[in-house]
C-alpha cells in the first residue's frame, strides 16, 4: 500500500491508498497531475464546531480530492453513512470500527470529498495548506505558519 504508480504506462498518474482502523473499508484515490481537479489532496484544518465535535478534538483535519479521484476498493466494506441535519454534512465511517473515512457537504456531494488525513496510509506526504474557521481556533493552539488563514469559508 501507499502512493504507488498505476499499472498504465502514465507516469502523471498516482494512486494514494487508505482504510478505517479494522482494515475492513479500503479506498483509492487515482491522482492525476494533469488535472488541476485530481491532482493532489488539499489538506485543511477546520476549527468549525461540527468538525470539533465529530473529530473529538479541537480540529478536524481532511484532505480535499474530486469525487472521480476517489473510490472504496473492491472487496471492502460498504461504509457507513450518517447525515448531520444542522449542517447537512454527510460523514461515511467503517460500521465495524467506527472510524471516518470521508466527509461532504450538500453543494459539494457531487464533486468532493474530504478524506480523514489519518485514514490515509502516508498522510505525511500531503501537509495542511490552510486553516477554516480560525475565529473558532481554541485559544491555546498556535496558528499554522506558511499556510492560508480563514476566519469562515467564504471571506
Amino acid at each position: 500500500m501507499g502512493n504507488q504508480a498505476n499499472s498504465n504506462s502514465d507516469t502523471s498518474k498516482t494512486t494514494v491508498k487508505g482504510h478505517c482502523v479494522c482494515n475492513k473499508v479500503r479506498y483509492s484515490l487515482d491522482l492525476d497531475s494533469n488535472d488541476s481537479d485530481s491532482a493532489s489532496p488539499r489538506t485543511t484544518l477546520c476549527h468549525c464546531k461540527s468538525c470539533r465535535r465529530a473529530f473529538g478534538t479541537n480540529y478536524g483535519l481532511t484532505a480535499k480530492v474530486s469525487l472521480q479521484a476517489f473510490h472504496y476498493d473492491e472487496g471492502s466494506d460498504e461504509p457507513k453513512k450518517f447525515r448531520q441535519e444542522d449542517t447537512g454534512v454527510t460523514r461515511e465511517f467503517c460500521g465495524t470500527c467506527g472510524a471516518y473515512i470521508c466527509e461532504y457537504g450538500e453543494a459539494a456531494a457531487d464533486k468532493f470529498r474530504y478524506i480523514m488525513w489519518g485514514s490515509l496510509d502516508e498522510p505525511e506526504k500531503f501537509p495542511p495548506k490552510g486553516e477554516f474557521f480560525c475565529k473558532n481556533r481554541a485559544g491555546w493552539m498556535p496558528e499554522i505558519p506558511d499556510v492560508f488563514h480563514k476566519q469562515e469559508i467564504k471571506e
